[in-house]
Protein backbone atom coordinates (compact mmCIF):
# COMPACT_ATOMS: atom_id res chain seq x y z
CA UNK A 1 0.00 0.00 0.00
CA UNK A 2 1.25 3.37 -0.69
CA UNK A 3 1.70 6.15 1.96
CA UNK A 4 -0.52 9.05 0.59
CA UNK A 5 -0.36 12.57 2.07
CA UNK A 6 -1.66 16.00 1.12
CA UNK A 7 0.97 18.73 -0.39
CA UNK A 8 -0.07 21.24 2.14
CA UNK A 9 -0.20 24.95 0.20
CA UNK A 10 0.15 27.77 1.85
CA UNK A 11 -1.12 30.45 0.16
CA UNK A 12 -1.32 31.83 -3.45
CA UNK A 13 2.16 32.26 -4.43
CA UNK A 14 1.08 34.19 -7.82
CA UNK A 15 -1.22 33.74 -10.60
CA UNK A 16 -0.35 34.44 -14.10
CA UNK A 17 -2.72 35.07 -16.73
CA UNK A 18 -2.00 35.13 -20.35
CA UNK A 19 -1.96 39.24 -21.58
CA UNK A 20 -2.26 40.86 -25.14
CA UNK A 21 0.96 43.48 -25.52
CA UNK A 22 3.11 44.82 -23.01
CA UNK A 23 1.80 48.54 -22.99
CA UNK A 24 -1.89 47.20 -22.33
CA UNK A 25 -0.90 44.91 -19.48
CA UNK A 26 1.20 47.87 -17.54
CA UNK A 27 -1.81 50.13 -18.49
CA UNK A 28 -4.63 48.14 -16.86
CA UNK A 29 -2.53 46.17 -14.03
CA UNK A 30 -0.77 48.72 -12.61
CA UNK A 31 -2.50 52.13 -14.38
CA UNK A 32 -6.27 51.21 -13.22
CA UNK A 33 -5.50 48.64 -10.43
CA UNK A 34 -2.89 50.47 -8.95
CA UNK A 35 -0.67 47.76 -8.91
CA UNK A 36 3.46 48.58 -9.10
CA UNK A 37 5.51 47.04 -12.15
CA UNK A 38 8.25 45.44 -10.13
CA UNK A 39 9.56 43.16 -12.31
CA UNK A 40 10.07 41.81 -16.37
CA UNK A 41 11.63 39.25 -17.56
CA UNK A 42 11.46 36.90 -20.85
CA UNK A 43 9.10 33.95 -20.56
CA UNK A 44 11.77 31.23 -19.42
CA UNK A 45 9.38 28.81 -21.37
CA UNK A 46 8.87 30.70 -24.18
CA UNK A 47 10.88 33.03 -25.57
CA UNK A 48 8.58 35.36 -28.29
CA UNK A 49 6.83 35.87 -24.80
CA UNK A 50 7.55 38.55 -21.92
CA UNK A 51 6.45 37.94 -18.05
CA UNK A 52 5.51 40.92 -16.20
CA UNK A 53 5.34 41.02 -12.47
CA UNK A 54 2.49 43.21 -10.49
CA UNK A 55 2.34 43.64 -6.81
CA UNK A 56 -1.63 43.30 -5.95
CA UNK A 57 -0.93 44.85 -2.37
CA UNK A 58 -0.65 41.68 -0.17
CA UNK A 59 3.20 40.68 -1.22
CA UNK A 60 2.02 38.14 -3.36
CA UNK A 61 2.33 38.24 -7.76
CA UNK A 62 0.10 38.71 -10.27
CA UNK A 63 1.83 37.53 -13.70
CA UNK A 64 1.33 38.32 -17.10
CA UNK A 65 2.75 36.56 -20.18
CA UNK A 66 2.75 39.44 -23.09
CA UNK A 67 3.41 38.67 -27.05
CA UNK A 68 3.80 42.31 -29.14
CA UNK A 69 1.89 40.44 -31.81
CA UNK A 70 -1.27 40.26 -29.77
CA UNK A 71 -3.57 42.08 -29.39
CA UNK A 72 -6.49 43.22 -26.89
CA UNK A 73 -9.65 41.31 -27.26
CA UNK A 74 -12.50 42.43 -25.16
CA UNK A 75 -15.01 39.44 -25.44
CA UNK A 76 -15.70 37.74 -22.74
CA UNK A 77 -12.80 35.20 -21.57
CA UNK A 78 -14.26 31.65 -21.96
CA UNK A 79 -16.27 30.54 -18.22
CA UNK A 80 -16.22 26.76 -19.72
CA UNK A 81 -15.17 23.74 -16.91
CA UNK A 82 -11.54 24.29 -15.61
CA UNK A 83 -11.88 27.65 -17.12
CA UNK A 84 -10.75 30.75 -14.40
CA UNK A 85 -14.36 32.57 -14.25
CA UNK A 86 -12.65 35.77 -12.65
CA UNK A 87 -10.57 37.31 -10.18
CA UNK A 88 -11.13 39.24 -7.07
CA UNK A 89 -8.94 42.20 -5.55
CA UNK A 90 -9.73 43.20 -1.75
CA UNK A 91 -10.33 47.06 -1.63
CA UNK A 92 -10.74 49.50 1.12
CA UNK A 93 -14.37 50.74 1.78
CA UNK A 94 -12.66 54.05 0.84
CA UNK A 95 -11.39 52.73 -2.32
CA UNK A 96 -14.71 50.73 -3.25
CA UNK A 97 -16.86 54.22 -2.31
CA UNK A 98 -15.26 55.41 -5.51
CA UNK A 99 -15.36 52.58 -7.57
CA UNK A 100 -18.18 53.65 -9.97
CA UNK A 101 -17.16 57.10 -10.13
CA UNK A 102 -13.55 56.16 -11.48
CA UNK A 103 -14.64 53.01 -13.71
CA UNK A 104 -17.29 55.66 -15.14
CA UNK A 105 -14.50 58.25 -16.05
CA UNK A 106 -12.36 55.73 -17.98
CA UNK A 107 -15.55 54.94 -20.22
CA UNK A 108 -15.34 50.82 -18.49
CA UNK A 109 -18.80 49.17 -18.05
CA UNK A 110 -19.30 47.69 -14.63
CA UNK A 111 -22.06 45.44 -12.73
CA UNK A 112 -22.93 46.17 -9.43
CA UNK A 113 -22.31 47.23 -6.64
CA UNK A 114 -23.39 43.75 -5.53
CA UNK A 115 -24.64 43.01 -1.44
CA UNK A 116 -22.87 39.45 -1.31
CA UNK A 117 -23.89 39.68 2.77
CA UNK A 118 -20.39 39.88 4.20
CA UNK A 119 -19.33 41.72 1.72
CA UNK A 120 -19.47 43.67 -0.93
CA UNK A 121 -18.62 43.55 -4.90
CA UNK A 122 -18.48 45.65 -8.40
CA UNK A 123 -17.81 43.64 -11.47
CA UNK A 124 -15.48 45.06 -14.75
CA UNK A 125 -13.75 43.07 -17.71
CA UNK A 126 -10.16 43.84 -18.02
CA UNK A 127 -9.10 45.15 -21.88
CA UNK A 128 -8.81 41.62 -22.62
CA UNK A 129 -12.41 40.37 -21.32
CA UNK A 130 -11.58 38.99 -18.61
CA UNK A 131 -13.86 39.61 -15.45
CA UNK A 132 -12.51 41.45 -12.53
CA UNK A 133 -14.07 41.88 -9.31
CA UNK A 134 -13.35 44.90 -6.46
CA UNK A 135 -14.28 43.01 -3.10
CA UNK A 136 -14.55 45.12 0.39
CA UNK A 137 -15.29 43.00 3.35
CA UNK A 138 -17.83 44.19 5.43
CA UNK A 139 -15.99 43.55 8.68
CA UNK A 140 -12.47 43.83 10.40
CA UNK A 141 -11.65 40.10 11.83
CA UNK A 142 -10.59 40.59 15.85
CA UNK A 143 -7.14 40.48 16.98
CA UNK A 144 -5.34 37.28 16.06
CA UNK A 145 -8.17 36.04 13.60
CA UNK A 146 -8.42 35.90 9.60
CA UNK A 147 -11.14 37.04 7.87
CA UNK A 148 -11.64 32.70 7.09
CA UNK A 149 -11.91 32.01 10.67
CA UNK A 150 -14.34 34.82 10.86
CA UNK A 151 -15.80 33.12 7.85
CA UNK A 152 -16.33 29.51 8.89
CA UNK A 153 -17.59 30.66 12.25
CA UNK A 154 -20.49 32.78 10.50
CA UNK A 155 -21.16 29.64 8.02
CA UNK A 156 -21.45 27.37 10.67
CA UNK A 157 -24.23 29.89 12.38
CA UNK A 158 -26.09 30.12 9.53
CA UNK A 159 -26.32 26.22 8.99
CA UNK A 160 -27.15 26.24 12.55
CA UNK A 161 -30.01 29.21 11.90
CA UNK A 162 -31.22 27.38 9.01
CA UNK A 163 -30.77 30.78 6.99
CA UNK A 164 -30.10 30.92 3.33
CA UNK A 165 -26.55 33.20 2.73
CA UNK A 166 -24.23 34.54 6.14
CA UNK A 167 -25.19 38.41 6.51
CA UNK A 168 -23.97 40.56 9.14
CA UNK A 169 -25.88 39.53 12.26
CA UNK A 170 -23.68 36.16 11.12
CA UNK A 171 -20.12 38.07 11.26
CA UNK A 172 -21.43 40.17 14.35
CA UNK A 173 -22.10 36.80 16.59
CA UNK A 174 -18.78 34.82 14.83
CA UNK A 175 -16.47 37.53 15.91
CA UNK A 176 -18.22 37.62 19.31
CA UNK A 177 -17.33 34.05 19.90
CA UNK A 178 -14.08 34.07 18.46
CA UNK A 179 -13.46 37.19 20.82
CA UNK A 180 -15.25 35.01 24.05
CA UNK A 181 -12.39 32.24 23.10
CA UNK A 182 -9.50 33.86 22.31
CA UNK A 183 -9.28 37.06 24.29
CA UNK A 184 -9.26 36.70 28.06
CA UNK A 185 -11.92 38.24 30.58
CA UNK A 186 -11.57 38.35 34.63
CA UNK A 187 -15.56 38.29 34.36
CA UNK A 188 -16.98 35.04 35.53
CA UNK A 189 -20.10 36.10 33.21
CA UNK A 190 -19.47 37.14 29.64
CA UNK A 191 -22.82 37.49 29.16
CA UNK A 192 -24.61 40.34 27.35
CA UNK A 193 -26.72 43.15 29.79
CA UNK A 194 -27.72 45.98 30.14
CA UNK A 195 -26.56 48.65 32.31
CA UNK A 196 -29.51 51.16 32.09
Amino acid sequence: MTDIRKLQVQGVHHITLTGADRQTSIDFWEGTLGMPFIFEQPNLDSPGENHLYFDPGDGRLITIFTNEDRTPDRRRTPTDPGCVHHLAFAVSEATFAQAETRLKARGIGYTGPKDRGFMDSIYFKDPLGFLIELACYRFTPPEGCRHADVMIRAHRLRVERGDHHIDRVHLADAIEALVEERHASLSADRSARNPY
